[in-house]
């Protein structure tokens, strides 16, 4: 497994001897240090009714499900009120996320909210590196899974990110990245033509 938080990195400003010492959280892995297979397991972390509200508030989901007590425990499907699934989601990938100084977000596939969230449920989330591929000359594409749990290991959410990461070399790639790229161009020119 890739090693997390020990790595280091100056940032402009910075004295010497505080750039060396490793960033937390702020891993400086390539594409090629990425392993399929490898997972990691994030903290557990309580959602609270005044987060939840505040983050509904802040996106503007006032769904009788999320912010009306007496519409769910009286009329709503499950009795209570649930955590906004777009909540769950962005917290579920923030308890692993690594902020890989090398990496840049590509886009979220297969997500699925499985259980309900409600407030005061407990979450952790697994993550999991599932493929790679060459992406371009500069850099490959990673897929990676976000398990998010609740109690005592109910799935609630899952979802697969996929991201991009700069290569450390690019040589070994070079070729495949090219005919990559030369292909892509061919179905553009074919579907324009």
């Amino acid at each position: 497994m890739a090693e997390i938080g020990v790595h280091a990195r100056g940032l402009p400003g910075l004295p010497a001897d505080h750039a060396a010492v490793p960033v937390w959280n702020a891993e400086d892995w390539y594409f090629e240090d990425f392993r399929i297979g490898d997972r990691i397991r994030s903290v557990r972390r309580t959602i609270s009714e005044g987060e939840s509200m505040q983050f509904n508030s802040l996106v503007m989901d006032h769904h009788p499900y999320v912010s009306d007590e007496r519409f769910a425990v009286e009329e709503g499907v499950f009795g209570r009120r649930l955590v906004a699934g777009a909540f769950v989601f962005s917290l579920g990938l923030g308890l692993c996320a690594t902020n890989c100084l090398n990496s840049f977000s590509y886009g979220y596939d297969r997500l699925r909210f499985i259980r309900p969230v409600f407030i005061g449920d407990t979450i952790y989330t697994i993550r999991e590196n599932l493929g790679k591929e060459v992406h371009d000359t500069r850099m490959g594409k990673l897929r990676v899974s976000y398990s998010v749990y609740k109690g005592e290991g109910e799935l609630a959410l899952y979802a697969e990110h996929i991201l991009t990461a700069l290569y450390r070399d690019p040589s070994p790639f070079a070729e495949e990245a090219r005919a990559k790229l030369a292909e892509k161009a061919a179905r553009k020119v074919a579907a324009h033509g």
